[in-house]
């Protein structure tokens, strides 16, 4: 009633909010260690990484054993004409290992979706790239390319390009390194599309046929919009894929010719392990890891961004 005293708790309700107080503290009761321990794993990496990218020290010097340096570690490697190098190439790297699996997973993801003969099988052969181990799959390329005898340059030669070498010309073995990127990515990708297609809606493309839209657009203002999301999650997770890939450079070329396809993961192997320079080696990985939050939260607000009717 208005102006008269509040109501009075019923004794039920009152004993529901007493159980379910005990029931979320008996939760983080057991919850609580897990989530301890959680962080610890995941921050004390994180923790101790940074401390060696603030200090002058070995894989095997102990952070109190270091001498500390502050930000040197930092000026030294934004200042090196070799980092810049290496960035480069880790740039173009990128780009063509994202938007060239993108392209021919999408491409696959679409004709997949179409009745050819012996469907199945044709997905399953087109997932072996990425099944297949990446040390298995180096040295099947290394076997193509890594002599003037191998099949590759063999093949070259029939068309009148003698001493080709792919592991040994700068510009070749940058080649090499982003199609091999694509071949053993784009089954990746193939997946992500096809499926965000799986969801498109049918009843679109038949509408948009009775309208009188050609397949391009249909394609450019139906499908596109349509998986644009997946598309935005598969650039973020294919971009991470690329920037943190040590084995698929390591195997292949290990960072050469004179540096020509070193990438900043490669370049940050080469001084923690080869060099023994750990704050150098860990302030290059911190930078790496900032630049790709960046992009991933570009690309997220992208995400946000996408509203589909």
């Amino acid at each position: 009633m208005p102006g008269g005293a509040p109501p009075t708790p019923s004794p039920r309700g009152r004993q529901g909010r007493t159980t379910l107080g005990r029931s979320w503290g008996t939760l983080t009761a057991f919850a609580l260690p897990s989530l301890i321990l959680l962080v610890l794993l995941n921050l004390f990496p994180v923790i101790y990484a940074f401390l060696q990218s603030l200090q002058n020290g070995t894989p095997s010097t102990l952070p109190w054993e270091a001498d500390f340096v502050g930000l040197q570690n930092y000026v030294t490697v934004l200042t090196s004409p070799q980092f810049w190098q290496a960035a480069e190439f880790t740039l173009v790297f990128t780009i063509v290992g994202v938007f060239g699996s993108w392209i021919v997973g999408l491409g696959l993801a679409l004709l997949l979706r179409t009745r050819i003969p012996a469907n199945t099988v044709f997905k399953v052969l087109l997932l072996l790239p990425w099944i297949v181990p990446i040390v298995v799959s180096s040295t099947a390329w290394n076997w193509l390319v890594a002599t003037p005898q191998s099949p590759l340059p063999v093949l070259f030669s029939w068309f009148g390009l003698d001493n080709v070498n792919f592991l040994g010309d700068p510009l070749l073995a940058q080649i090499l390194v982003c199609v091999f990127k694509v071949w053993i990515s784009f089954p990746f990708m193939m997946m992500m599309m096809s499926a965000a297609l799986a969801s498109v809606d049918t009843n679109v493309y038949e509408a948009a046929r009775v309208d009188g839209a050609n397949s391009w657009q249909t394609f450019t203002g139906i499908t596109l919009p349509m998986i644009s999301r997946s598309t935005y999650i598969a650039w973020i997770l294919m971009t991470i894929f690329c920037v943190n890939d040590f084995p698929t450079i390591f195997l292949l070329t290990q960072g050469g010719p004179v540096n020509a396809t070193t990438t900043l993961i490669v370049l940050a192997y080469q001084y923690a392990f080869q060099n023994l320079q750990t704050g150098i080696g860990t302030a290059i990985a911190f930078i790496m890891t900032a630049v790709l939050v960046l992009i991933s939260v570009v690309l997220y607000r992208q995400i946000k961004k996408v509203n589909i009717e």
